[in-house]
């Protein structure tokens, strides 16, 4: 019989490299069928403060699933039942990947740059959120938080949910208004920002 452990560590093992394949596939179709805007034009603090970020998070998910010995001293205690919630949820999640990206289609930009010829997207999940793709990202980082069981995650996850609300998502959303202006107003009137349920 399979180490439940095992049975989690593999099953995030396929959904993060699901995420990942259908991340790229649908940047390489917005890379390659108009504008790309590249990171370097957000500036050299937001590049390092994705690598100071980013790169030790990515360590802990790759120790999680292949070394989780390393990191016992950051577990916490939950019932099985929860794990397992919060592997469906992690599967959700790609879900929903899939259809904020299909939805966005070759307007996605990999900064909080807006593309000069991009339109304002109101449909699929958009129409009730208006950054699903940060919702679903956070999520997805808050339910491995429990399916590992990792307090490095979980604090990852709530200071991510903080940056995004005050400084990622205002950013992004003053670039929004400048080429949006009035429709763009209207749009923040009616959704929220990452709950449909909180303007």
């Amino acid at each position: 019989m399979m180490d439940s452990n095992l049975l989690y560590r593999s099953s995030v093992l396929v959904i993060l490299l699901v995420v990942f394949g259908i991340s790229a596939y649908y940047r390489t179709r917005a890379r390659s069928s108009g504008e790309v805007i590249s990171r370097a034009q957000e500036g050299r603090l937001v590049l390092i403060l994705r690598l100071v970020f980013g790169l030790p998070l990515l360590a802990v998910l790759l120790l999680d699933i292949f070394y989780p010995r390393a990191l016992a001293w950051a577990k916490f205690s939950l019932p099985a039942g929860v794990q397992l919630a919060a592997l469906i949820a992690a599967a959700f999640c790609v879900v929903l990947l899939w259809w904020v990206l299909r939805s966005i289609g070759n307007n996605i930009s990999e900064t909080v740059l807006v593309k000069k010829e991009g339109d304002l997207v109101t449909s699929g999940p958009y129409r009730y959120v208006r950054h699903p793709l940060y919702a679903s990202a956070l999520l997805f980082l808050l339910a491995l938080s429990v399916v590992f069981r990792d307090w490095i995650i979980l604090s990852y996850s709530l200071a991510g949910i903080l940056a995004f609300r005050l400084l990622v998502i205002p950013a992004e959303e003053k670039q929004l208004l400048e080429s949006f202006g009035e429709e763009y107003e209207c749009y923040q009137s009616r959704t929220g920002a990452l709950l449909p349920w909180i303007r």
